[in-house]
C-alpha cells in the first residue's frame, strides 16, 4: 500500500475454399444458340451460359468459376474450417465464464451504492490518518506541526500512524530510522491534546522467497516484538503494523499479534494493523491464489481472527480496480458490511480513504474518490450496525492529499452543523 514520498524518494497482469480451375477465360460473347437446350446429362461447354429460363439438367455441374444459379444458397458446396468453429466456441465460453460474471458483479456493486445513508452515520470522532516518514526523520519543523494541527482542527482524527520504519528483514528496527520521533510526539501532544501517535511499522514479507521478512521464523517474530517495545520506550502511544502481502489464514501472523498484544497491554498502549480487503465473493482469495502468487483478499473468517487480536483494524479499502465511482462506492459499502459482521464491538474498525490520485489498472483516480469511499462506508454502516461507536475512516496519506480530498472528507463525513 506504500506510495513514494517525493521528499524521501523511497517507498513508504468448411474445408479450404474452392479455387477456380486454371485455364482459358470464356469468350466474351459466347452464348448458346437461341432456343437450344443442352442434351441430357451433357455438360455446358466452358464459357457458355444457359439460355434465359433454362435450368441445368440433372447431374450437371457448373463450369469452374461459374456463379451459382438464382435461388441457390450462398456458400453452398463450401464447408467451414474446423478451427473456425473451435475459435468461436472458445470465445463464447470465455464470454460466459469471464465477461458475464464481471458484468454481474459490477451491476451488483452499482445497486449496492443506491439509497441514502441512515441519519446519524457521521464521524464518531474516532478517525485516524497515515503520515509519511518526514515527520520523524528531521525534515519537519514546529511550523509544520502547527499547520497540521490547523488542518486537523474540527475533524474526527484521533490517531496518527506515522511511518517510523521500515523494519529490517530480520525484524529489527534501527533507531536511526526515527531520530526525531520524541520531538514529534511531544509536539502533537502539545498542539493536538487527545491525539495519539502510533509508530507505523512494516516490511515486505518473503512468503517463501529469499528476500523479505520471514514470519515463519520464530526468531524474526521475536525481533518484531522487541522493535515494538523499542518504539514504545521512545514515547509512542501505540504500534501500527503493516506487513504485505499477507496471505489469508497465516497462523504465524496471528501468533505475532498475540505476542504484540501482550506487550502493548502491559505498556497501556494501542495495537493496530492495516488489513487486506475481504473476499467480495466467497473463497475468492483461494481462486485468486491459483492465478497470482499473492492474492489481495482475506477470508472473512481470517479478518475476524485478526480483528479479535487488536485494538484497531484499518481496512486498506482502495486500489480496488473498480472502473466507476458508483461501483467503487458500492464495493466500499460491501467491504464495510463484511468487516462489521466479524469485528467485535470492542475493536475499533476504520475504513481507508484514498487521499491520493493515480490512474492505473488497480486504481482509477476518476473512480476511487474520497466522496465515493465516505458514502460507501456510511451505507455499509447504515445497513449493518448504524449504532456502532468504535467506527471511523482513515485517510491515506498526508503527503499526497489534495484540497479536493480534504473537502470531500469534510463534506461527506463530518457531522453537519445546525444552521
Amino acid at each position: 500500500m506504500e506510495r513514494t514520498d517525493p521528499q524521501e524518494g523511497a517507498a513508504t497482469p468448411a474445408g479450404p475454399a474452392r479455387e477456380a480451375t486454371p485455364g482459358a477465360e470464356p469468350a466474351p460473347d459466347a452464348k448458346a444458340a437461341p432456343g437450344t437446350e443442352p442434351a441430357p446429362d451433357a455438360k455446358a461447354a466452358p464459357g457458355t451460359e444457359p439460355a434465359p429460363g433454362t435450368e441445368p439438367a440433372p447431374g450437371t455441374e457448373p463450369a469452374p468459376g461459374a456463379e451459382p444459379a438464382s435461388g441457390a444458397e450462398p456458400g453452398a458446396g463450401k464447408r467451414r474450417r474446423p478451427w473456425v468453429r473451435r475459435v468461436r466456441l472458445t470465445a463464447l465460453v470465455l464470454v460466459l465464464l469471464v465477461v458475464v460474471p464481471v458484468l454481474a458483479v459490477e451491476t451488483a456493486l452499482r445497486v449496492n451504492y443506491l439509497g441514502d445513508p441512515a441519519e446519524g452515520t457521521y464521524t464518531r470522532d474516532r478517525d485516524a490518518m497515515w503520515l509519511g516518514h518526514a515527520w520523524v526523520d528531521g525534515r519537519k519543523k514546529d511550523a509544520d506541526v502547527t499547520a497540521l494541527a490547523r488542518r486537523l482542527e474540527g475533524t474526527g482524527i484521533r490517531d496518527l500512524y506515522v511511518h517510523s520504519g521500515p523494519l529490517e528483514h530480520d525484524g529489527t528496527l534501527p533507531k536511526s530510522a526515527y531520530p526525531r520521533a520524541r520531538w514529534f510526539i511531544e509536539a502533537v501532544h502539545r498542539e493536538l491534546p487527545g491525539v495519539r501517535v502510533q509508530a507505523f511499522l512494516g516490511d515486505v514479507l518473503a512468503n517463501g522467497g529469499p528476500d523479505g521478512l520471514h514470519l515463519d521464523r520464530a526468531a524474526t517474530r521475536a525481533e518484531v516484538v522487541r522493535s515494538a517495545g523499542q518504539v514504545l520506550d521512545t514515547g509512542y502511544d501505540g504500534v501500527h503494523l503493516d506487513l504485505e502481502p499477507l496471505h489469508s489464514g497465516d497462523r504465524d501472523y496471528l501468533s505475532l499479534l498475540d505476542d504484540l498484544r501482550a506487550l502493548t497491554r502491559a505498556e497501556d498502549a494501542r495495537l493496530s494493523v492495516a488489513a487486506h480487503q475481504i473476499d467480495p465473493l466467497p473463497h475468492l482469495h483461494s481462486v485468486a491464489g491459483l492465478l497470482a502468487d499473492h492474492p489481495k483478499w482475506w477470508s472473512q473468517q481470517f479478518f475476524g481472527q485478526v480483528a479479535r487480536r487488536v485494538d484497531q483494524i484499518a481496512v486498506m479499502s482502495y486500489d480496488t480496480a473498480r472502473p466507476l465511482e458508483s461501483t467503487y462506492g458500492g464495493y466500499v459499502a460491501q467491504q464495510t458490511s463484511l468487516a462489521l459482521e466479524v469485528t467485535p464491538p470492542t475493536t475499533h474498525l476504520l475504513m481507508g480513504l484514498p487521499f491520493y490520485h493515480e490512474s492505473n489498472f488497480s486504481h482509477w483516480g476518476h473512480a476511487e474518490t474520497v466522496a465515493a469511499a465516505v458514502r460507501g462506508a456510511r451505507l455499509g454502516l447504515s445497513r449493518t450496525d448504524p449504532d456502532r461507536e468504535l467506527f471511523g475512516v482513515a485517510p491515506y496519506i498526508d503527503f499526497t492529499a489534495t484540497e479536493t480530498n480534504w473537502r470531500e472528507y469534510r463534506e461527506g463525513w463530518l457531522r453537519p452543523t445546525a444552521s
